[in-house]
């Protein structure tokens, strides 16, 4: 059983949380968490393959990730595609970061408030 408490891993690196995001609605094989991720970013974040791959091979290590299969589509060499998915463990760090981004966002209005931020 886990002792650690998910506030001991945050705040996330960029990659990493946008990883977990992209990760947290379905299980996705590499190209298309990459996809996924300079998506959600809107084009600020294209990771290359070697930080991808550097990336998810620690959150396996750290147990944050878990692989679940091979995409039935193979890749353009005809490998099978490794699937990911994110773990009880990576959703409650997920879950973590996501209520400390809130709480600086509430910081952030209350502050700015009538302003045009």
């Amino acid at each position: 059983m886990e002792t650690a408490n998910p506030n001991d891993f945050i705040p996330l690196s960029e990659t990493t949380f946008y990883i977990l995001v992209s990760l947290a609605p379905s299980p996705k094989h590499g190209y298309a968490i990459a996809k996924e991720v300079q998506a959600l970013s809107e084009n600020r974040v294209i990771l290359s393959v070697s930080t991808l791959y550097t990336t998810l091979k620690r959150l396996l290590e750290d147990d944050w990730i878990a692989r679940v299969g091979e995409d039935p589509e193979p890749d353009d060499s005809g490998r099978p595609r490794k699937t990911y998915a994110l773990t009880e463990r990576g959703q409650r760090i997920l879950a973590a970061e996501k209520v400390r981004l809130c709480s600086l966002l509430a910081v952030v209005q209350k502050q700015t408030a009538g302003e045009e931020i």
